[in-house]
């Protein structure tokens, strides 16, 4: 799945909202994979999976969308 960075903590985690869900995805900075928690910034096109927890849905393998990536999620929009 393609989002982006919606809000970020101090404390190591953060959530990525969808275009078209409701509610933004929580993610931990386990969760993420090429790149370190502080070289993240709101608004950064991010690619992820999705895993069930016990507080519902989170992302996993969170990384920074390649520019092709975040292409295909605006024509797929469109």
């Amino acid at each position: 799945m393609i989002g982006s960075i919606k809000r970020l903590t101090d404390k190591g985690f953060g959530f990525i909202g969808v275009e078209g869900e409701e509610k933004d995805l929580f993610f931990h900075s386990s969760a993420l994979v090429g790149v370190a928690f502080d070289e993240l910034r709101e608004g950064d096109a991010v690619s992820f999976e999705t895993e069930d927890s016990d507080k519902g849905p989170r992302a996993t393998n969170v990384q920074l969308a390649s520019d092709d990536q975040s292409a295909d999620a605006d024509e797929d929009v469109a």
